[in-house]
């Protein structure tokens, strides 16, 4: 995928730079764009790196890499390309000093509508010079450069996703999401990657007026394809061995039991995903028709969690007389927090609900 690119002619032996500076691969998952965007803007602006080697290998230097987090800070604004990239190009012009590539930097300014141009160059610091290859800043100061998004200390494929998301850059965006599931493996990717992403865009709407509706909804949505274009085909029925996912009526957030979906997929169980708002009836007649092993059931919000639901569902039987069974029910998601039901498992996350369906499968 174009975010794992390793160009032949960006690479020496063991994957080391060649002469210093980040290969255009490398930026590109730093930037949160595609490579093919980084050569656009190169090719067509003049935004491309102050110095070559062997004639056609691109080096990023600190510098170039500033310069390109200022056009993805003006670009998510809304500014169209060639506008933004005059205006890099007009403030490189008055700043030729090297900029180290800290999150502090001018160039790495939140994306946002309200961003303010960088500091003339006489108020800020003197910057570092660097020969080598520009230093990475600290995970924290990484987490929190030039997204727009307070993402606190999280992995670095999250800045990517989240400018991307910004943007409104579906290319970019599906390439970062696959290169974190195939990388850190579904549930690891959901938990430290893709889900500190959306809770960070969530909160971007809930305290900018409901400005950011459209890229939560852009962002779930592209979440959605990447998880389902990763995950196996179904898992062929097996007696007693089947799980059944649905979220309580009223509750329309599916993209966690997406997930979990994916993950028990992956496991080789078979699952019968019935995604929102499934009615009481509905879900009812599920149950009796596949006669689960488990039932997860999932509530985001506290209103729709409903202890009666679990309960009834929990004390269905099936089976011949003398050998008749019930479900094991979960209840999943924040929901049910403060409104556990006794007798039945609540695990409080994806890798936990993982193990617990598990279990109840071998028995």
């Amino acid at each position: 995928m174009g975010t794992h690119e390793r160009d032949g002619e960006d690479r020496g032996r063991g994957g080391v730079p060649l002469g210093g500076g980040l290969t255009t691969g490398e930026v590109a998952r730093r930037l949160g764009v595609a490579p093919t965007t980084v050569r656009t803007w190169d090719r067509r602006y003049g935004l491309g790196p102050d110095a070559r080697t062997g004639g056609r290998h691109r080096r990023w230097t600190a510098t170039d890499v500033a310069r390109l987090e200022r056009m993805c800070a003006l670009t998510t604004t809304g500014i169209p390309p060639a506008e933004a990239a005059r205006t890099v190009l007009g403030e490189a012009t008055q700043e030729r000093e090297p900029v180290a590539l800290t999150a502090s930097a001018g160039p790495t300014a939140p994306a946002s509508p309200d961003t303010l141009p960088p500091s003339p160059p006489q108020a800020q610091a003197p910057a570092r010079r660097t020969s080598d290859a520009p230093p990475l800043p600290s995970a924290r100061a990484r987490s929190r450069a030039g997204s727009g998004l307070r993402l606190g200390d999280v992995r670095q494929e999250c800045k990517g996703i989240a400018r991307a998301a910004l943007r409104l850059d579906a290319v970019a965006l599906d390439e970062l999401l696959e290169a974190a599931i195939v990388e850190h493996g579904l549930v690891t990717a959901w938990t430290e990657v893709i889900m500190p992403t959306l809770q960070a865009v969530g909160r971007k709407w809930e305290s900018s007026g409901e400005r950011y509706v459209e890229v939560e909804h852009f962002l779930s949505w592209h979440v959605s394809g990447a998880i389902r274009r990763g995950a196996p085909s179904s898992a062929a029925d097996r007696p007693g061995a089947t799980i059944v996912l649905a979220c309580v009526p009223g509750e329309n957030h599916t993209l966690p039991l997406e997930v979990l979906a994916a993950a028990l997929a992956e496991r080789g169980l078979p699952v019968r995903m019935f995604g929102g708002a499934l009615p009481v009836e509905s879900l009812v007649t599920a149950v009796r028709r596949t006669g689960p092993a488990a039932v997860g059931l999932w509530a985001q919000s506290r209103t729709t969690a409903s202890r009666p639901l679990a309960q009834h569902v929990a004390a269905m039987e099936w089976g011949v007389r003398g050998a008749r069974r019930k479900p094991v029910v979960l209840t999943i998601g924040p929901g049910w927090s403060g409104r556990t039901v006794t007798g039945l498992p609540r695990p409080t996350g994806l890798a936990e609900a993982v193990a617990v369906l598990e279990s109840v499968v071998s028995r």
